[in-house]
């Protein structure tokens, strides 16, 4: 049950208040930082004259010779100290492993290395300039910089520089991690050891992770563990490694299951708006996911930044979640925490692909199974999952995406402590939400029925996934095409997609109304996408 409440909350007004503040705090000054506004012609008009036994706080005064104040007589004015800026701190040290080279502590944000004399590192011996041996080395050999907390190499020369025995190759990059070995014109010939002073330790991680990958700042956190930015040592790839800390769960084989869960999950799914497992390891403490980087973040933080999010964009975005939520049911998969922070955006444009991820609390069903845990983000929650005791299925999701709608489109959850003396719970179990005018007047009604549909508290009334993509607020032929165009990039895909949605209006004109649908092909033995809804 919504509610549209007919006023808006009037803002507090705080001029009068900022105002009054100030006056206070003008009438606290003490006398030195009231005068400190003052010149010392001011200072001396209004001085009061003084009283025997009386002092000030402003410290004593003196008179000279000729009975008036001199300069050196005047009430002095305490400046505040200038702080001294501090040191600036280097974020990495080059070592010098061979003779005739020096060590070089990195404060600037990048440095040229080579023979050339307008390089910031010169390479050359101290003690033999014009070295013959140094003339192995380009004019412009290679260039060490930093982006943010990341440490990289670019190679410049015609004769090689390696990281740990690795060409990097001319023209191309790899990055540097703390203790890696650079070595100049030949793998043998080591010349420097770096050691980044702003990153933790990797040598607790995984051998065959530390191989492969090189692991640097955090991006993200949750209940379980850390996702952390990763590059693939071999081509510079970005990657997001999560990391699932076993100590985190209330016994090892709650961590074990979930996770194992997840990464099954992982492996099984293939669909353009889910997202995708690059790589596996364990350690006794932890597991570690490698999977694809979506570059755009979070949408919790779209919506926070944008307040509200465009109609059309939404209708993106919901659709987009809608076929990734339709692909897991086909497969038995229930996500079961749906939610702004698990939906992740693959750029900073508003046009752009989403996915789906975290499984961490996904449950893979059997046809006769139930749900009965109580697990997710409280305010997501159906309500059936608090009161239900038969158990509950794949209408939660249906639920969560209704509360991910209104969210995108108001800009704020729609069950919360401010819109009612009940508690979140009171509130989902009721299905009472307000629709607050201000955020709501310029969403249209089909979008707000979608809204409405969706968070019906009875799972068997719920509008499921299958009947929201039929509805006429997502019929919208141009978002449909950009969508499919996003999910489907190359020409190929975008021609399968058009042929197989002609061959799935044909097939639903020639069945009956009570005629279940026909299976979508399973995504890992087709690649063409899945049709698009009449």
């Amino acid at each position: 049950m919504s509610e549209e409440i007919p006023h808006e909350r009037e803002q507090p007004q705080t001029t009068q208040s900022t105002q009054s503040t100030l006056s206070q705090a003008q009438s606290t000054q003490s006398p030195s930082q009231a005068q400190s506004t003052q010149s010392p012609s001011q200072a001396q008009s209004t001085q009061p004259k003084s009283q025997t036994g009386s002092s000030s706080s402003s410290g004593p005064t003196s008179s000279s010779g000729s009975g008036t104040l001199s300069s050196v007589d005047t009430i002095p004015v305490t400046l505040a100290s200038v702080p001294e800026e501090p040191e600036p701190q280097p974020w990495g040290r080059l070592l010098p492993m061979a003779q005739g080279f020096r060590s070089l502590d990195c404060l600037e944000d990048q440095y040229l290395f080579g023979r050339g004399s307008r390089c910031n590192y010169v390479l050359d011996d101290p003690d033999e300039k014009g070295s013959k041996k140094f003339r192995i080395y380009s004019k412009k050999h290679f260039r060490i910089y930093r982006e943010g907390s990341e440490v990289f190499v670019e190679d410049s020369s015609n004769n090689g520089t390696f990281v740990d025995g690795v060409l990097v190759g001319k023209d191309r990059k790899l990055p540097l991690t703390n203790n890696a070995v650079l070595a100049l014109a030949e793998p043998r010939n080591r010349v420097f050891v770096f050691i980044d002073l702003m990153s933790a330790d990797q040598s607790s991680l995984p051998r065959g992770l530390q191989e492969k990958y090189v692991l640097t700042r955090r991006i993200g956190t949750g209940v379980c563990g850390e996702v952390k930015l990763a590059f693939e040592r071999s081509s510079c790839r970005k990657f997001a490694v999560k990391i699932i800390n076993k100590k985190n769960f209330q016994s090892e084989g709650t961590a074990t299951r979930n996770a194992q869960t997840e990464i099954e999950i992982l492996q099984r799914v293939d669909h353009p708006c889910l997202i995708k497992t690059e790589d596996f390891y364990q350690t006794e403490d932890s597991y570690y996911i490698v999977l694809e980087l979506m570059e755009g973040g979070e949408l919790f933080h779209r919506v926070k930044s944008q307040q509200q999010l465009d109609e059309s964009v939404a209708k993106l975005y919901f659709y987009q979640m809608l076929r990734a939520v339709k692909y897991l049911h086909s497969e038995g998969i229930i996500h079961r925490d749906l939610k702004p922070e698990n939906i992740l955006l693959s750029s900073q444009d508003n046009e752009c692909l989403i996915k789906v991820t975290d499984f961490n609390q996904s449950r893979i069903l059997d046809e006769s199974l139930l749900m009965r845990s109580l697990c997710g983000t409280p305010s997501y929650l159906a309500p059936e999952v608090f009161t239900s005791t038969s158990g509950y299925g794949l209408a939660v999701d249906a639920w969560s995406l209704g509360v991910l709608l209104f969210v995108c489109l108001g800009g704020y959850p729609p069950f919360h402590e401010n819109f009612s003396r009940q508690s979140i719970t009171e509130q989902i179990i009721r299905g009472e939400f307000t629709m607050v005018p201000s955020k709501w007047r310029h969403i249209s009604d089909p979008a707000k029925d979608v809204v409405r549909k969706l968070l019906v508290v009875d799972p068997s009334k719920r509008m499921t996934i299958d009947e929201a993509l039929q509805h006429p607020w997502l019929q919208d032929d141009v978002m449909m095409k950009t969508a499919h165009r996003l999910m489907f990039p190359s020409d190929a895909d975008a021609a399968a997609a058009m042929q197989e949605e002609e061959s799935a209006s044909g097939r639903k004109r020639g069945r009956d109304d009570g005629e279940e649908e026909e299976e979508e092909p399973p995504a890992k033995r087709s690649q063409a996408p899945p049709p698009v809804p009449e």
